[in-house]
């Protein structure tokens, strides 16, 4: 049987040896290392400050602390998105208010938005959604008329482009006050764990690096602790793995590219299949996952029957994302029901994540789509029959 995984990290003998050189310092943490993938990664980025995490959810985190939002406060999100978009702000018992997604990029709906700002509103948190960039012009003048903080959660989306409303480009994580990427495994590079906070505002990053070392103020003593702070460092060893791979960045997000274009070739033929929209003028997606959906009229339980079938032939997949507004947690906090939010819980009942790494193969898409194909004809003969009448 084929094993084709969902994600695989792209690690090289360049990435584990520079791992390797930092093993034979004494430096695993808090070393030479942490400013240095900092710098590079806001030159990359195009930010005065960068701040090194151990994760995105704690990049998050920080960032909703060290923008005085608390309790009492609402902040404008999606419910479509990984839980961490959702759960930082509960952190700090803020309440994430949610508004539906645009049914074509899946990102939020900007046109939804300014109904949902109350006089509790304090910021709106967006998600470049799979690395493809919100609608950053028009939430940036909502935002300034309603006086609003506005949150990059570009996790997903390190690498992608979006044109600014005076006609410059600019990367993802620098259109909002403040934003950040993540780092696990299946992102467009890897420090093993870890995450990025980027900024053009010098409080912001100096209060972000104070809380992610346990509340220490630059230059203070080991046991000075100026504030209330986390263990949210990010090693030596991780920030060496980050260097190596921010070298290789643009080679890697060319082959990402490569497969994506190999995918919209092969389903171009598979009409039960709807493919991932192609990028609207003034936006260039960075690609962190291949996620397709079955056409109206297959339900949760067909997408489901072709999972397994997917899973049976040996292919990882998954269904990406689950509504944050029907999760246990946040559904009791916030009351939600099914039927909210109609266009997140119609999308997130058919979606399929197919196998998505730089090195992934034409040969092995083949393999993917083939099964595909065969799970969506033998899965769900009574949603074909459905959506043909």
């Amino acid at each position: 049987m084929m094993q084709i995984p969902l994600s695989q990290p792209d690690l090289t003998e360049a990435d584990i040896q520079a791992v390797v050189e930092v093993l034979r310092t004494p430096m695993l943490s808090l070393g030479p290392k942490l400013p240095e993938f900092e710098e590079k990664m806001a030159a990359y980025v195009g930010c005065k400050y960068a701040v090194a995490v151990s994760s995105g959810t704690s990049a998050l985190h920080l960032i909703v602390r060290a923008l005085g939002v608390g309790e009492g406060d609402e902040v404008i999100t999606t419910p479509f998105s990984f839980v961490a978009s959702a759960n930082c702000l509960l952190y700090e018992r803020a309440r994430p208010v949610f508004v539906d997604i645009d049914p074509l990029t899946l990102n939020l709906d900007v046109g939804l938005v300014e109904a949902a700002i109350t006089p509790r509103t304090k910021a709106i948190l967006a998600v470049d959604l799979f690395g493809r960039p919100a609608d950053w012009n028009r939430l940036r003048e909502i935002a300034q008329r309603h006086g609003l903080l506005l949150i990059e959660d570009s996790c997903e989306a390190l690498g992608a482009r979006y044109r600014r409303a005076g006609g410059t480009w600019a990367r993802c994580g620098a259109l909002g006050d403040v934003g950040c990427f993540a780092f696990y495994p299946n992102k467009q590079m890897t420090t093993g764990e870890g995450g990025m906070i980027v900024t053009d505002r010098e409080e912001i990053a100096a209060l972000c690096r104070s809380m992610r070392n346990q509340g220490r103020d630059e230059g203070a003593g080991w046991l000075q602790h100026g504030r209330l702070g986390f263990n949210y460092r990010l090693s030596d060893l991780n920030c060496a793995l980050g260097i190596a791979q921010l070298a290789r960045l643009e080679e890697m997000l060319a082959a990402r590219r490569r497969v994506a274009n190999w995918y919209n070739e092969a389903l171009a033929d598979l009409p039960e299949v709807q493919t991932p929209a192609p990028d609207e003028p003034g936006a260039e997606t960075s690609w962190f996952v291949y996620v397709v959906r079955l056409v109206e009229g297959y339900t949760r339980a067909d997408r489901d029957a072709i999972l397994a079938a997917l899973r049976a032939q040996g292919i990882g997949c998954s269904d990406y994302f689950s509504p944050l507004h029907l999760q246990p947690h946040l559904r009791a906090l916030l009351g939600h029901r099914e039927g909210d939010f109609p266009v997140t819980e119609s999308v997130s009942a058919r979606t399929v994540a197919l196998p998505f790494y730089n090195r992934l193969t034409r040969e092995q898409v083949g393999e993917v789509v083939r099964a595909l194909w065969k799970a969506v004809q033998t899965s769900c003969p009574a949603a074909r029959k459905t959506k043909h009448q």
